[in-house]
């Protein structure tokens, strides 16, 4: 015999309301950079016996208090610890060049900085989405702006990355024809991010970004896999 039915109405829950909830706490609150040198570990599926290492640009203090190292990669300024793909890498740790120590967790003066600053800056939620912070490009990051696979292309330099209140981090790129001055700084009028005027954004290393200039075959052949889609893609 089963056992008798509960008189209390159901609770529903809505999974999409918590999705929702749970991707909003790891929205970013505040970005710090990264001026010493840290960066992260990778390694490859194909090289399994091979650490690669990357500069990172910048710490991010998420609306649920974690700390997370970032990096452009791909079409996005990442998370480092949330990199698992066999094919473009997957996180190993963090490592300090000058000491050679690798460690999990970002570093505890990092999430003291990254705190103190939120606490100062405390912005008042509102419903229109506003920018809260502007962070120069130390690591001469460039992007390849595209519209679709068989169009042309452009690499531009990032001058800078844009924090806004709903969490989101823009690439900032400049209009060459309207800067009036140089060198090109945050809070010039020719800046622009990038997803306002490109569909499609990847970012690259100063020094992969100059092979693809310098038009060199074997780069310019992973480039092409990478950004054009199997044809047997629906």
């Amino acid at each position: 015999m089963g056992a008798p039915l509960s008189t209390r109405s159901a609770q529903v829950i809505d999974l999409e309301t918590v999705r929702q909830r749970q991707q909003a706490r790891k929205c970013l609150v505040r970005l710090a950079p990264e001026l010493d040198g840290l960066e992260m570990v990778y390694q490859l599926a194909a090289s399994p016996d091979t650490y690669y290492g990357l500069p990172i640009l910048a710490w991010g203090l998420r609306e649920d208090g974690n700390v997370v190292g970032l990096v452009p990669w791909m079409e996005s300024l990442a998370a480092c610890h949330e990199l698992d793909s066999h094919e473009s890498g997957f996180f190993v740790g963090y490592r300090d060049p000058e000491t050679d120590e690798i460690f999990d967790t970002p570093p505890d003066h990092k999430y003291d900085e990254l705190t103190a600053a939120a606490s100062y800056f405390e912005y008042e939620a509102s419903g229109d989405i506003t920018l809260i912070q502007q962070l120069p490009d130390t690591l001469g990051t460039h992007a390849l702006c595209m519209h679709h696979p068989n169009a042309p292309w452009q690499m531009k330099p990032v001058y800078g990355w844009r924090l806004y209140s709903d969490g989101s981090v823009e690439a900032m790129l400049a209009d060459e024809q309207k800067a009036t001055m140089t060198p090109i700084l945050l809070g010039d009028k020719c800046l622009y991010d990038a997803h306002s005027q490109h569909q499609t954004v990847y970012f690259f290393q100063r020094h992969i970004a100059n092979r693809i200039l310098e038009e060199d075959p074997a780069t310019l052949e992973a480039l092409a896999m990478m950004v054009v889609p199997s044809s047997d893609s629906p």
